[in-house]
């Protein structure tokens, strides 16, 4: 087994674990109700932990559709081409078309997530704990996708 596979798989892991943070997020979209109306409290609390916990899933799902080549595509026109045709277009057209763009997050994203951790950045509403793991979730989406694109290129037809 080589170092792809083990990346392949270790990415594999992580977003696959990722799957489960929907219920949290369901769980305190539901409770936000009754604790802003009937407790009067820790409403905003849960809207903090809510948000960066959606950020981190979405990252995750993003990369889960990507690596399952699920996302929406269009395919009326690719649907004449050979097999060997689509199959390229599959394999490079993450890189090349989404590769530039996570490139580009990571390089600019990069000092600011690094700034943001080091703070231990708060929300700027409530100064609660956490809104530094929404700038790194956007951080762990750009890495995921360029990851997930460079692996898609030693995909088998």
């Amino acid at each position: 087994m080589g170092w792809l596979d083990v990346v392949d798989r270790t990415t594999g892991r992580l977003i696959a674990a990722g799957r489960w943070l929907v219920l949290p997020v369901a769980l305190i979209l539901f409770l936000q109700w009754p604790l802003r109306d009937l407790a009067r409290a820790y409403s905003r609390e849960a809207n903090d932990l809510g948000q960066w916990i959606f950020a981190l899933y979405v990252s995750l799902a993003v990369s889960f559709a990507t690596r399952e080549r699920a996302h929406l595509a269009v395919d009326a026109i690719a649907q004449g081409y050979p097999a060997t045709v689509r199959s390229a277009i599959a394999r490079w057209g993450g890189l090349l078309c989404v590769g530039p763009w996570a490139v580009f997050m990571v390089w600019t994203l990069g000092p600011t997530v690094q700034r943001s951790v080091l703070g231990l950045e708060r929300f700027p509403d409530t100064l609660n704990f956490g809104y530094f793991l929404i700038k790194v979730a956007a951080l762990v989406l750009a890495v995921l996708v360029l990851v997930q694109a460079l692996l898609d290129l030693r995909r088998r037809p």
